[in-house]
């Protein structure tokens, strides 16, 4: 697909698959790789805490994961995210910024899509993340009787920044480490929504059904959430997705892991609207040498930050606001 073609179908709808962005052999399989060894750490930590019966050494990742969380009857997604809580912060907080995942990051093939939507002044915003999302079936339940990790509640990412990032062309890239069939949960987008204006978004909002209980998401009365279309993709493929493009993800009802990461990219010098948390340029036209190629660097950043947000944000205080959004709004009334 040229680039005409993909600036033309993301003005237009609010999104755009892109095939072959991301080299399966160079870049996902040494994060698969990567993440095996997080999983070891895990493991051998909930082992040593007595909350596991075995380390489970023997079982295949998905396995293992599906293994732990029933044992211990919750998610550890900490362990493999590549950010922090907003709050209660230790300076021990596990988080993962390894070389294959920073690599991902800054895929030249995945810059070159991301240049062609907002230029060459590339950083890469903190808001960030990973998502490891066993099949529901085979999954322990909530207090709500839902899974402890189903579909993703609609938003908007515009929603999950700071209003100091209102003027920021915030693009999200989304990519999944395996192959993402409709079964196992892709992203779900509603075309055009990006034309429209920031939706309010409602904290344990129960008017969108049960298993949206939990979480700020968009009340469906707001949007026409009819019109929303799956996006299954191919291993390497990626989507960008403009920032008020309403989107969530489908509950993986599939026997497989959904396995994917999300991360954002806006033009330098513009908000990241999570200034707390460390960015860095991805890409530079004008001072390459301006551009992150460090991995460790990385790292250190983000251990710097985690040192810093364990002093603050503490036992209900918050020094330092990560959301935008105040309870009490009409529109959150179901």
């Amino acid at each position: 697909m040229n680039s005409s073609a993909i600036t033309k179908q993301f003005d237009e709808q609010g999104y755009i698959v892109v095939e072959n962005v991301l080299d399966p052999k160079t870049i996902l399989d040494p994060i698969i790789t990567e993440y095996e060894n997080v999983l070891d750490d895990l493991c051998g930590d909930l082992y040593n805490e007595q909350e596991i019966k075995s380390t489970y050494d023997n079982l295949p990742f998905d396995e293992r994961i599906i293994k732990i969380y029933n044992e211990t009857g919750r998610p550890h997604a900490q362990y493999f995210d590549f950010s922090l809580p907003f709050s209660d912060v230790k300076p021990d907080t596990p988080f993962w910024c390894g070389p294959a995942v920073f690599n991902a990051f800054v895929s030249d093939k995945l810059l070159d899509v991301v240049e062609n939507l907002i230029g060459g002044e590339i950083t890469s915003n903190p808001v960030q993340h990973v998502r490891i999302k066993p099949p529901e079936d085979r999954l322990p339940k909530n207090e709500d009787g839902n899974p402890i990790i189903g579909a993703t509640v609609w938003h908007q990412d515009h929603g999950v920044v700071t209003s100091d990032a209102d003027e920021t062309s915030m693009i999200t890239v989304w990519f999944s480490l395996t192959d993402t069939p409709v079964e196992s949960g892709p992203l779900f987008v509603v075309p055009g929504t990006h034309k429209g204006d920031l939706l309010t978004h409602c904290m344990n909002y129960d008017g969108n059904g049960s298993e949206f209980k939990a979480g700020r998401q968009i009340p469906m009365k707001l949007f026409a959430h009819e019109n929303g279309v799956p996006l299954p993709m191919k291993r390497g493929s990626a989507v960008f997705m403009h920032k008020r493009t309403v989107h969530s993800s489908l509950p993986n009802i599939s026997n497989r892991m959904r396995w994917s990461f999300d991360l954002r990219y806006n033009p330098t010098g513009q908000n990241t609207g999570r200034t707390a948390f460390p960015g860095f340029v991805a890409r530079s036209r004008n001072n390459p040498q301006s551009e992150l190629k460090d991995p460790a660097i990385w790292k250190k950043m983000w251990l710097d930050c985690r040192e810093e947000m364990s002093k603050i944000n503490q036992k209900g205080s918050d020094e330092i606001k990560f959301s935008r959004w105040e309870d009490g709004h009409p529109d959150c009334e179901a």
